[in-house]
């Protein structure tokens, strides 16, 4: 999944974490959510602005990131 369109970083917005479509919501929330339980679909009714997608390119951003993390340590 594509998600360069959908996780936006902006310095001055949340201390420039990555956040979801230049909202205040962040990809570590959602995987913080996720970790702690919640299904997609309790996320999708407590933020009704999110969308699956939205959920989907989180874990696609954040399994980008480890693998960069997992090759820049070899």
């Amino acid at each position: 999944m594509s998600y360069q369109n959908i996780i936006t970083i902006e310095p001055g917005k949340r201390s420039g974490k990555p956040c979801i479509r230049g909202m205040r919501i962040t990809v570590y929330d959602i995987l913080e959510y996720l970790a702690a339980g919640m299904t997609e679909a309790e996320i999708l009714e407590d933020f009704s602005e999110l969308t699956s997608e939205d959920i989907k390119a989180c874990l696609a951003f954040a399994a980008d990131r480890e693998k960069k993390l997992f090759i820049t340590s070899l």
